[in-house]
């Protein structure tokens, strides 16, 4: 069975976990033994923060086994907030270990104790745990990072915070040897400071995923979303989950007759944008709301009452006469269809057309058979190379410095033939006179030429990137 990406992620973390594991076992029993045999409370309180971080380790294995495990029934999401809690109740772990060492140093001061007996093996064995939990801390923390992992980034963390309480350990135990035993218990009251506040921003991330705080900023999205053709406004946008695992929900507003496969189109433009600006973005939703407040667009009202009956226009134009608005467009229908056939489905259309826009006073429609890539196979003969030729001829001789190229010619249904070429035109030309260039051209091979049906001219800029 192929492994994929995500659990090959999983089992990273997972190796990581067990090697952190081992580390704080280690450390943890090392500084326990000592602290009780030379009665430091400061280094006991280390060891049982120390076995903590085993015991986060272990939840950890635990909850990101878990949150391998693909979407189901009862969790349609995935499992990856299994991963958050278990990052929070390391979080509520620090909290218990800061509470415990403050028992134990009121206890201390009110009641006193056996005086500590630092020596040698004190300050050896801490600044060795010391070192492993540095060394840990940074492997940890470059793997949670690499791997975007909420657990293994707050587990380095609280790894971090053994590092700083090793430190004030070591501290006191320095103080003790020269005289100072309350030193000992006022070391604990630092650490509790300390872990204290590893423990508050661990709570703190790790609630705000719990509770579906906004994971991205809603104007940042708007802005990307807003700037994609054929959005009219962003109506609504929610983000919830973890840096790595993002859900996104969008309300879009769009014009009201806009048409399935164009709002398809519409969608995967939204989350290309999206994904390449944020990372970590899981799943993203887009939800379409019709906007009826801005001036129809008559070619999007025309291909969606189209779209109704199977057809397809293109070349919508819309005038305005003195009896009213006309509409005039090509529309393509099967080809298989009798012209007495094709005749009546147009008709249809174009009393749709009427009841959609009740100011539309004519529409004109030319009628044309839909081609598909098995109608039009591309041909080499003679013939077909003498007319594009002649075609290349004609347009050289009305537009010689216009670069022509990539001429291709096909075969139609109806016995004539497709001719199609580019040519170069200047940056700044209008797009209105490089349409009557093209339309020239066209107009010209058809006269020449009977047999080339269609002609289309596709205009370039002479820079283009």
């Amino acid at each position: 069975m192929t492994e994929t990406p995500e659990s090959k992620r999983q089992q990273e973390i997972q190796r990581v976990l067990i090697i952190t594991l081992i580390a704080n076992l280690a450390v943890a029993a090392a500084k326990v033994i000592v602290g009780l045999l030379t009665a430091s409370l400061a280094m006991v309180a280390d060891g049982f923060h120390s076995s903590l971080d085993a015991t986060s380790n272990i939840i950890g294995l635990a909850s990101t086994a878990i949150a391998a495990r693909p979407p189901d029934a009862d969790h349609p999401y995935g499992h990856r907030r299994f991963e958050t809690l278990a990052s929070m109740m390391i979080g509520g772990m620090l909290i218990l270990t800061a509470w415990e060492l403050i028992k134990s140093s009121v206890n201390r001061f009110l009641e006193g104790a056996t005086t500590p007996h630092i020596g040698a093996v004190n300050f050896i064995v801490m600044i060795l745990t010391l070192l492993i939990n540095l060394g840990v801390s940074f492997y940890e923390r470059r793997a949670g990072k690499r791997l975007r992992s909420e657990i293994l980034v707050a587990d380095a963390a609280q790894t971090r915070s053994d590092v700083l309480v090793s430190t004030t350990v070591l501290a006191s135990l320095v103080g003790v040897k020269l005289g100072a035993e309350w030193i000992d218990a006022a070391a604990a009251l630092v650490v509790v400071g300390l872990i204290g506040l590893t423990a508050w921003r661990i709570v703190w991330q790790s609630a705000g995923v719990l509770v579906d705080r906004a994971a991205l900023d809603a104007d940042a999205v708007s802005q990307i979303v807003e700037q994609v053709p054929g959005v009219r406004r962003v109506v609504r946008v929610r983000s919830r989950g973890p840096s790595d695992d993002i859900h996104l929900d969008l309300d879009v507003q769009v014009a009201a007759p806009t048409t399935a496969e164009h709002s398809d189109t519409i969608a995967r433009e939204i989350r290309a944008r999206l994904r390449k600006r944020f990372e970590g973005l899981k799943d993203i939703r887009v939800y379409f709301l019709p906007s009826r407040s801005e001036p129809p667009d008559y070619a999007l009202i025309a291909r969606a009452e189209a779209d109704a009956l199977g057809l397809g226009v293109h070349e919508v134009i819309p005038t305005t006469k003195d009896d009213g608005l006309t509409l005039e467009m090509h529309v393509e229908v099967q080809p298989e269809l009798s012209v007495g056939e094709a005749h009546h489905i147009v008709t249809d259309f174009e009393e749709r057309l009427q009841r959609a826009l009740p100011q539309l006073a004519r529409v004109v429609t030319h009628i044309e058979p839909a081609h598909t890539c098995e109608d039009t196979p591309l041909l080499y003969d003679s013939d077909a190379h003498e007319l594009a030729h002649s075609a290349f001829e004609i347009a050289r001789r009305l537009y010689p410095d216009r670069g022509w190229h990539d001429l291709d010619i096909r075969a139609e249904a109806d016995g004539g033939f497709a001719l199609s070429m580019h040519c170069h035109v200047a940056d700044e030309m209008p797009l209105e006179e490089a349409h009557r260039l093209a339309e020239e051209v066209e107009t010209q091979i058809k006269a020449s030429l009977p047999a080339i049906h269609r002609v289309t001219i596709h205009t370039e800029p002479l820079h283009e990137d």
